[in-house]
């Protein structure tokens, strides 16, 4: 019977630990905001790379630079 009160407790004990450290870390999410600059430059890359067209690459250009992006 002790036995058995001891694992409970410490059961317990280990759910609280568990507990405590779910979402009270106090983590920062900073927004980082990308120049249209950027955007030209990474957009520029992805199209000499071959990763997008160059029908997607004129378009996303377009819109960038209507600021759509």
């Amino acid at each position: 019977m002790k036995a058995m009160k001891i694992w409970m407790l410490g059961g317990l004990i280990l759910l609280g630990a568990i507990a405590a450290g779910c979402g009270g870390g106090g983590a920062r999410i900073e927004a980082r905001s990308i120049t249209i600059g950027q955007e030209l430059i990474d957009l520029d890359a992805a199209y000499k790379q071959g990763v997008i067209t160059e029908e997607e690459y004129n378009k996303i250009k377009s819109d960038i630079l209507k600021g759509k992006r």
